[in-house]
């Protein structure tokens, strides 16, 4: 029984963690990956093997990815970015009655997590407060300015004077005027969460982010914090939710106020903090996806665990462009 995550890239970390709970439980087991460029995915090179894929855009990469998963005896597949979550779920029972399990979430809870607006809604109904959206013509310095449908911060704005904004901010439909939540206020959070096949919540992990690079964060400390009991009490079950998501939160440093501000229905870049704590996601997928065993309520991870990470090289003898 092999597991393969997809367009893996610099996913070293949690390539590594898959092969270590692997070969723990089912010591045959191998971790693969698949890449649009295996030869320059760092970790394409420490899987067990790797696959070149075509984009998720292309029209052949589901056939291809199918045929991979048929011929290499997987039997888990892991996604980690936003773009392959949708496709995956649309055609999940394809690869189910293949004998294949994608971890990925329903279309509806993807389709609220792919939509910024979507999510605020999610979050309103679910108790959690949100931070405001103002119209483009009637709004309140200062502000915070995203795409509705983006990620890793890209096409983000802080804007703390009206000489900041341009005609870009005002013509770009994608893009939504909202409130400033003060960062000399508020801690950002992001949170691990681990739900079953059930769509119950097993876990919650959260991560003050220190410093960020590209979306992802570079230093950070878990803390077992109000949160933990806030995100059990809001969101104990979210229907269609299944495996690692990744949400984002700030919580008042003093009064222990929580705007909920977006989630990831996949592995975030920075779960190897959580899993290093002792919260061990790939573990419990193999357990209940290829041993059909229950997961219980793991709250014995290691809190005030700092993460300082680095950059490290993979070295390949011998390539040739």
């Amino acid at each position: 029984m092999n597991i393969l995550i997809t367009s893996a890239g610099r996913r070293v970390s949690l390539v590594k963690a898959f092969q270590k709970e692997l070969k723990n439980l089912i010591p045959e087991g191998k971790v693969m990956t698949t890449d649009f460029n295996i030869e320059l995915s760092a970790a394409c090179h420490v899987s067990d093997q790797a696959f070149k894929l075509p984009l998720v855009s292309h029209k052949s990469y589901l056939n291809s990815l199918l045929d991979t998963c048929l011929a290499n005896n997987i039997k888990l597949i892991i996604p980690t970015i936003d773009t392959e979550l949708l496709l995956l779920a649309e055609n999940v029972k394809l690869f189910e009655k293949n004998g294949i399990n994608p971890i990925v979430s329903s279309k509806a809870f993807i389709g609220i997590c792919r939509d910024k607006r979507k999510m605020s809604a999610f979050f309103i109904e679910n108790n959690i407060n949100v931070a405001k959206e103002y119209s483009k013509y009637d709004y309140k310095l200062p502000l915070f300015i995203k795409p509705f449908n983006g990620s890793r911060s890209i096409d983000t704005f802080v804007i703390k004077n009206h000489e900041d904004l341009t005609e870009y901010h005002f013509i770009n439909k994608d893009l939504m005027f909202l409130e400033y939540i003060d960062h000399d206020e508020y801690d950002e959070f992001t949170c691990d969460l681990y739900y079953d096949k059930n769509s119950n919540l097993k876990s919650v992990i959260p991560r003050m982010r220190i410093e960020v690079r590209d979306g992802e964060v570079n230093k950070g400390i878990t803390q077992k914090n109000s949160l933990v009991d806030y995100i059990i009490e809001h969101l104990s079950h979210i229907e269609g939710a299944k495996g690692c998501l990744t949400a984002q939160f700030f919580k008042n440093s003093k009064t222990n106020k929580v705007y909920g501000i977006e989630i990831n229905a996949r592995f975030g870049g920075g779960y190897p903090l959580s899993y290093l704590a002792g919260a061990n996601f790939p573990k419990w997928i193999i357990q209940e996806y290829l041993f059909n065993q229950d997961i219980d309520f793991f709250n014995a991870w290691e809190s005030n665990l700092l993460m300082l990470r680095f950059d490290n090289e993979i070295l390949v003898h011998d390539y040739k462009k």
